[in-house]
């Protein structure tokens, strides 16, 4: 498909669902993460606080103010040296820090007032192998007096820091997980969203495929049997179908009663200038002979228009025709009509080829075109049927060619031979209207009608060009 061809209803309704779910994935996926670390941070700072009241429940100080610490900290990992979790005590005239605490380097903190509370993080911090790390760090302000002593009272703040290691495998796992399931249930959506789309556009699939049994005139009408969305569609497509057909009885009817109408005066004028011709009142010589020409004409016109009433068609709703029978058919009159001329006509029809019209249109075709080639013929004339040119979900055309070894015609006359009425030779009999009907009706298909040399027998090369058809 081309960037300047409009995509198909299902490829725009799948990409839009496809752009909209992936969307809505990434939104969830990236609202549980963040829900997720801010539970897990929020967990963190519940048990950071639990650690800060435990040490705060337990440490106790000298009458000196020096701190006494707890024999058994809250959680084992206090005393064991760059475990990850540390404790920290800030005293008005020093500090002190949990065996964990000795070898990294962690972030100072300063006094707090009473019952002011903090949470940080992540802060930047040095693990006792020397690595760069970072930790959360919570802090509470604290009172200390002696038998509630105002004068023995002083401030102190108690720090607890954990490092973001168990937090980060937490996340990582979670995030492995969350991606890996919505990826999955995004392939599974992806997959029901095709079934169901392709169950959704079904109808206007059914719709396509009758509308292609019209145009190829193996069905009259589309069906009734459609969703309401689609039925003025239908009924619309029906109602021009017969609207088509009717108009096309009425010009064919119209034609016929005209051309029926003018039989009869012309038969009568006929008549009365053959009898003055076998001995009637005289009529002036050049009076006769204008009337005998026009006599002739109006009869060519009234026997070409009675024609094409019988045998105009429409392209659009044809059934196709068999081309090799039509044919041979009219060979078979041809050579009983040109016995004495001894013309050999051969036949090269691809197989499959078909013509998709009114079969009256392939006669009159077929018929003008062989006729000129034998009447122009010495001894050999070709029919050559071909498919022409291709199109995407549309019936291929057609090339029909019909080549003679006559004299040939010089591309100054080929112009001049296709117009009404004109013969390419005065001395050989006919009314010079076949290949202008040939030409109106390669045009009422949207074709071309080509004379050129031919290459296969040296005459004349007559090439009708049919366009792909839908």
């Amino acid at each position: 498909m081309s960037w300047g061809q409009p995509r198909s209803l299902r490829a725009r309704q799948l990409l839009a669902a496809s752009l909209g779910l992936l969307a809505f994935l990434a939104l969830a996926g990236y609202a549980l993460d963040r829900a997720f670390l801010e539970t897990a941070e929020s967990n963190m700072r519940q048990r950071l606080t639990s650690y800060a009241l435990a040490y705060a429940a337990d440490t106790d100080f000298g009458r000196g103010g020096e701190i006494i610490p707890p024999y058994d900290p809250p959680d084992p990992r206090f005393d064991r040296p760059g475990s990850g979790l540390y404790a920290e005590v800030i005293l008005p005239n020093g500090h002190w820090d949990s065996m964990s605490a000795q070898g990294p380097v962690l972030p100072d903190g300063g006094m707090l007032k009473a019952a002011e509370e903090t949470f940080e993080g992540p802060l930047p911090i040095t693990e006792i192998n020397g690595h760069a790390g970072e930790a959360y760090r919570y802090g509470r302000g604290l009172i200390w007096s002696v038998d509630g002593d105002s004068k023995s009272e002083f401030q102190y703040t108690i720090y607890i820091l954990e490092d973001t290691s168990a937090l980060r495998q937490q996340v990582a796992v979670f995030r492995l997980s969350l991606w890996r399931n919505l990826g999955g249930a995004g392939v599974i959506l992806l997959l029901l969203q095709a079934l169901i789309m392709q169950w959704s556009l079904r109808p206007l699939k059914r719709v396509i495929e009758e509308l292609k049994r019209v145009q190829r005139g193996l069905a009259s009408r589309m069906s009734e049997r459609h969703p309401r969305e689609l039925e003025p569609l239908t009924e619309s497509i029906n109602a021009f179908i017969e609207s088509e057909r009717e108009n096309l009885d009425r010009q064919r009817n119209t034609l016929a009663d005209l051309a029926h109408s003018l039989k009869t005066p012309l038969a009568v004028l006929r008549a009365r200038l053959d009898d003055d011709q076998n001995g009637g009142a005289a009529i002036d010589a050049g009076l006769r002979e204008d009337v005998d020409v026009q006599l002739r004409r109006m009869n060519d016109l009234v026997s070409y228009q009675l024609s094409r009433a019988a045998s105009g068609g429409h392209a659009l709703f044809a059934a196709p025709v068999a081309i090799e029978p039509h044919a041979e058919e009219i060979v078979r009159g041809l050579e009983k009509v040109y016995s004495s001329k001894g013309i050999l006509c051969e036949f090269d029809v691809a197989e499959g080829v078909q013509f998709h019209g009114e079969p009256g249109d392939l006669q009159e075709l077929l018929g003008n075109l062989l006729e000129n080639a034998f009447k122009w013929a010495n001894s050999r004339v070709l029919l050559t049927v071909q498919s022409g040119e291709t199109a995407a979900n549309r019936r291929p055309g057609l090339l029909l060619a019909v080549d003679d070894d006559g004299p040939g015609i010089p591309p100054e006359k080929i112009a001049s031979i296709l117009q009404r009425g004109v013969r390419g030779d005065e001395r050989v009999h006919g009314h010079g209207i076949g290949l202008a009907i040939v030409q109106d009706l390669v045009r009422g298909y949207r074709g071309t009608l080509d004379v050129i040399p031919s290459e296969e027998l040296g005459g004349a090369r007559f090439e009708v060009k049919l366009p792909p058809g839908l």
